[in-house]
């Protein structure tokens, strides 16, 4: 069986925590897109972690964790990762690395930099971590497989010619200094051989998996919203977060996906610019982000505060149908304790007309939020261990935000440990 855990909105779901929850069932977990930009946070008895490139099975010893092909590999970060890991007290965990993953090369990052500088205030809010430029490398078919950084006399010309192309760039566009071929050659040869026990055919392995009757976890990062065709473009992200790239970003038949829980929050928040249409400001924004989470709303990889919303019930439907949700998981329910009311974005209003689809960009950027209140429950949920013993208007609000979805509602988190997810029939 393969199952897909993926996000319903802009990322910042808590898919980290679920994905661990699975992985315990799991044979192989698999990361199948992005990179560093994003991370996942998970707390176990290990400690607190924040993964960024490794996949949430790396706590768990009898798991297979791969990155595969459709991921972006920053080798030094994972290199980093999987050290401080270790340092926590966390055994070495299996780990494999597709052989056709592409290579994020030092100037993804310098050029991320650069272009975001020259765009000025239109900017993409890039976490730059070099993802576009990697991304654009990649599809232009011009950048490095893992498997041609063990051919070396390929290697050298291929680094040559990336080098002499970066350079007209960086001379006559962004007036930088220019790129070394023969420094950039000498670090990824030193990479290869710390990555070379991690190499394999991940492919082969999860095709091989999937016909033995294995269970198979894909994880992917950000969500919904963020996807470069289905979300909020030119605001997302540069590789596709649907469930259905999972297929592609790891190498398994796409009838294996069968099951695909799609992940949200109680709450709304996004890190990054673009649509945000049940966003709040000031003083409330502030309390439901120090509210949010154990350590507040701040991004997992950059720490920027997260910006801060109602439960967006237009923009969440649209992220499960164009993800194929079969369950749905509402996190950080917990959260909302503090208040006596609470709402939740019903529908958008567009040139006077309301509107429950999600609309394209040139018209989110007009939308405006139908807002429904209902009552705050009031009481502290973490330590409840049974989703019946909720109070009645928490169990009320998951009731509502379910026939808003038209996706059921399985699981329900009211804490951060990993033990704190309660089963809803």
């Amino acid at each position: 069986m393969v199952r897909a855990i993926v996000g319903a909105n802009w990322g910042d779901e808590g898919k980290g925590k679920i994905t661990d929850h699975f992985a315990a069932q799991a044979d192989i977990v698999v990361r199948f897109q992005g990179g560093a930009n994003a991370g996942h946070t998970i707390i176990n008895h290990f400690g607190r972690f924040a993964l960024h490139l490794l996949p949430s099975g790396v706590f768990h010893q009898n798991i297979i964790n791969v990155i595969g092909n459709g991921v972006a590999l920053d080798i030094a970060k994972l290199k980093a990762e999987l050290e401080d890991l270790i340092a926590q007290g966390v055994p070495m965990p299996q780990l494999i690395v597709s052989e056709r993953a592409q290579v994020l090369l030092p100037l993804h990052v310098l050029f991320d930099c650069y272009e975001e500088a020259r765009l000025a205030d239109k900017q993409f809010g890039s976490t730059k971590s070099g993802i576009a430029p990697f991304y654009a490398d990649k599809y232009a078919k011009t950048g490095i497989q893992v498997c041609e950084l063990f051919h070396e006399d390929t290697l050298r010309e291929h680094v040559e010619a990336i080098c002499a192309y970066k350079n007209l760039l960086l001379e006559h566009v962004y007036h930088k200094e220019l790129l070394d071929s023969c420094e950039l050659f000498t670090s990824l040869v030193a990479q290869r051989d710390w990555l070379a026990p991690f190499v394999g055919d991940t492919g082969k392995l999860l095709r091989g998996a999937h016909k033995a009757g294995k269970n198979i976890l894909l994880e992917g990062q950000l969500g919904s919203l963020r996807d470069p065709d289905q979300g909020i473009y030119p605001m997302t992200t540069s590789s596709s977060t649907l469930a259905g790239f999972g297929a592609i970003g790891a190498g398994v038949p796409p009838h294996a996906i069968t099951d695909i829980f799609c992940v949200t929050k109680a709450y709304s928040s996004a890190v990054g610019a673009g649509a945000f249409v049940s966003e709040i400001f000031g003083e409330e924004a502030s309390l439901m982000r120090e509210h949010g989470g154990d350590c507040g709303e701040y991004g997992a990889t950059t720490r920027r505060p997260r910006r801060m919303g109602w439960f967006d019930c237009v923009a969440t439907r649209y992220g499960c149908e164009v993800q194929g949700a079969t369950q749905a998981v509402l996190t950080a329910i917990d959260c909302l304790s503090y208040l006596d009311e609470i709402k939740l974005c019903v529908g958008y209003e567009i040139d006077g007309v309301v509107t429950r689809d999600f609309p394209v960009t040139p018209l989110l950027a007009k939308a405006k939020p139908v807002f429904k209140t209902m009552r705050g429950f009031k009481q502290d949920l973490r330590g409840i261990t049974s989703f019946d013993a909720f109070p009645p208007a928490a169990k009320d609000y998951v009731a509502f935000i379910e026939s808003e979805i038209g996706v059921p509602i399985t699981l329900v988190s009211n804490g951060p440990k990993r033990e704190e997810l309660l089963t809803r029939n």
